[in-house]
């Protein structure tokens, strides 16, 4: 089967300068927006709309609005000095004023000659308690007053561009649209009452109403579709190849695994026990494994990913475990110590620290084989590392780490299996958008017997009580962590810094009590602060956001985040993670400068509420935006000209359903809807995909 995009969609690829009115400079202005070929305005769809129906008067309107009315044209009034040209009209009530500013007096006395008649469209406002039409947006002979749509669309613009160019250019783009077979399922379109994909795209562009602008409106709803639905099948072919990939059966004995096991104090979640019975059979596939770990703070990934580790070793082979910092690269190390005591594994901690000798044996041990585990930065994937047999590899908090960094890390061994965990709930809707092309696996129970956390908001103002509630908690015998924004006073914000509020702490509650710890102090300084609090020497942990991931101290109860209102709720909600985790009942605190914004309140009721990391973060979504809540430099989110992950989540969930059905059923895309779905990849640039699925 030829591979190429079809002839019927080249006039959509064309220059933008092929189309009628459009020149060099409007195709310049054009790509200023991203649009650089008539396809792309046919996917840039008007934002609003202005009421253009023609009205017998403008007398009893509510000014100002934007109005039509037909006049009969009275007296001209060249301007006095610098005043404006005033042009006097009449419709069929009242009289009012068309103004112009510097205008031709010959091109005015053509278009609107005394006597006659015309249409004329634009906003009317009162100066002085008269009526005025400034530089009206159409002056139009009585019979082309069919010419004007009732409702005008309006369109996204750049400095420069003019409405009418812009529409002028969409207009040209939807003469090129060709008719296409039929891509959507047919029972679908009947259930949702959508229009074929020619017809949705002229509805869309000629809105009659207010209603037609919105996303759930048929036209809109149906072009959206079509971008999550390419969006979805590329994905399914994405992974259907990675399926297909040759992998390595890592088959375990259970030996190492049972050790372990027996070792526990407690008995495993039953969600514990599902994941790792879905990560063991897949590595004990032949095919190459590619599977997300998503679990909320506390749900224990640590002991899932360790069980999967041992089934690469039992297997003869390796394991590594990258982590985005030094010091969660530690706690996982001190972690897995801990819980692989049992067995005797050989585990080594590789990071940018180790330098010379040290350095050279750790590499080694790696090479040889006699590391069994390797935990790192990354550290991990630089040249002069290497595996004697790498078949598993452990990417945590993947939200931190390029695509590019994770592939490296899987290329050091053959046919590497790869496990992604992320704490991060992340929303379902984007977790189908980002790692569609990758297995789930869902950690959503607690450990028995942890305690709620009691969360409470606290204004600034309280900030004495606060640090006297600490002093007698530390009386007690407990630990606690305060957390602030920033490490340096800034100019731009009066936030309190981590080194000023240290130091007060200190004065309060004598020196030995309190501990820093943030991002920009030497590597020895900083590991030495969290080893005073782990072992209890320090009883209060000043830091910043460096905690969020990584810090596990089941002693600390408390939680003082100040100015709570300037972090995203997924970041309230890890930081929050770090207490809970022994047996004594837990406070967060969240201090807040009133009064607070809306969007700030939100958050932090949300908090307060809840404890439950996937609510977390479909509030955190609909709050902020999909882009900010993966962090846009590295989120992969997809780029969509019409499709809203936020607000159509229910539409991607039935266009991934739709895709993995369409691709059980004709996995090559030969039958004929199979092919009216490869045009459609064709028109939504999605052209990899029929190139995977070419290459198989």
């Amino acid at each position: 089967m030829s591979i190429g995009r079809p002839e019927i969609l080249f006039p959509l690829f064309a220059s933008l300068t092929g189309l009628e009115g459009v020149g060099p400079k409007t195709a310049e202005l054009l790509g200023k927006m991203n649009i650089t070929r008539p396809r792309d305005l046919l996917f840039t769809l008007p934002t609003s709309g202005t009421d253009r129906r023609l009205r017998p008067t403008i007398q009893g309107l509510t000014f100002p609005q934007t109005v039509t009315v037909e006049v009969e044209v009275g007296l001209h009034q060249p301007p006095a000095r610098r005043g404006p040209y005033r042009v006097f009209v009449r419709d069929s009530a009242t009289e009012f004023q068309l103004v112009f500013f510097h205008p031709r007096g010959d091109w005015l006395a053509k278009t609107l000659p005394e006597a006659a008649r015309r249409v004329v469209s634009g906003r009317v406002e009162v100066f002085d308690g008269i009526a005025q039409m400034s530089h009206p947006d159409h002056i139009l002979l009585p019979s082309e007053a069919d010419s004007l749509p009732q409702y005008e669309p309006v369109y996204p613009l750049t400095a420069g561009l003019g409405l009418r160019a812009m529409t002028k250019a969409v207009r040209a783009a939807l003469d090129r649209a060709p008719m296409l077979a039929e891509w959507a399922d047919a029972s679908l379109l009947a259930a949702r009452n959508w229009p074929g994909w020619r017809a949705a795209l002229e509805a869309a562009h000629n809105p009659t109403g207010i209603a037609d602008l919105a996303a759930n409106s048929p036209a809109r709803a149906r072009l959206a579709y079509d971008e999550l639905l390419s969006h979805q099948v590329t994905l399914a072919i994405a992974r259907a190849r990675a399926r297909r990939k040759k992998g390595r059966a890592s088959l375990g004995t259970g030996v190492l695994g049972a050790k372990v096991m027996a070792g526990l104090p407690y008995q495993p979640t039953g969600a514990q026990t599902r994941v790792t019975a879905e990560i063991l059979a897949d590595m004990a596939a032949e095919m190459r494994m590619s599977r997300l770990l998503q679990g909320d703070v506390g749900a224990g990934k640590t002991l899932v990913a360790l069980l999967a580790m041992l089934a690469a070793v039992e297997s003869g082979g390796q394991a590594a475990l990258m982590a985005p910092t030094e010091i969660l690269a530690r706690q996982h190390l001190a972690s897995l110590h801990e819980l692989a005591a049992p067995a005797g594994l050989n585990i080594t901690l590789l990071t940018g620290r180790d330098k010379g000798a040290e350095r050279a044996d750790k590499l080694a041990d790696i090479a040889s084989g006699a590391a069994q585990i390797v935990i790192g930065t990354h550290a991990l994937f630089q040249a002069e590392v290497n595996f004697a047999d790498l078949r598993l590899a452990v990417v945590d908090e993947q939200h931190r780490f390029g695509v590019k960094q994770r592939l490296e890390l899987g290329q050091k061994g053959q046919a590497v299996d790869m496990l992604v965990m992320t704490a991060t709930p992340i929303p379902r809707t984007l977790a189908m958008s980002q790692y569609g092309d990758m297995d789930l696996s869902l950690l959503d129970e607690k450990p028995a017997g942890r305690k709620p956390i009691e969360t409470v908001l606290v204004s600034m103002g309280r900030i004495e009580q606060v640090v006297e509630r600490l002093r007698a908690a530390i009386v007690a015998g407990r630990q606690a962590y305060w957390v602030c924004p920033l490490v340096d006073e800034s100019e731009h914000m009066a936030l309190t810094a981590a080194e000023n509020r240290f130091a007060a702490l200190r004065a309060q509650l004598g020196e030995g009590a309190v501990g820093l710890v943030h991002g920009q102090l030497p590597p020895v300084d900083k590991d030495a602060a969290v080893a005073d609090f782990v072992a209890g020497r320090s009883r209060v942990l000043v830091a910043t956001t460096v905690i969020e991931v990584g810090v596990n101290v089941p002693s600390a109860s408390i939680m003082v985040i100040e100015h709570a209102e300037h972090f995203g709720l997924a970041q309230l909600h890890q930081l929050r993670g770090r207490i809970g985790r022994g047996a004594e009942a837990s406070t967060c605190l969240l201090l807040y400068e009133a009064p607070l914004g809306e969007a700030a309140r939100a958050r932090l009721e949300i908090m307060r509420e809840t404890e439950d990391g996937f609510r977390i973060a479909d509030e955190d979504m609909r709050l902020r935006g999909a882009g900010d809540v993966l962090g846009t430099a590295q989120s992969g989110l997809p780029h969509f000209r019409i499709a809203d992950l936020e607000t159509q989540a229910e539409l991607m969930a039935a266009a991934r359903k739709d895709a993995q059905l369409l691709l059980e059923r004709d996995p090559q895309l030969e039958t004929p809807r199979g092919q009216a779905v490869r045009a459609l990849l064709y028109l939504m640039d999605r052209d990899a995909a029929i190139r995977l699925m070419s290459v198989g």
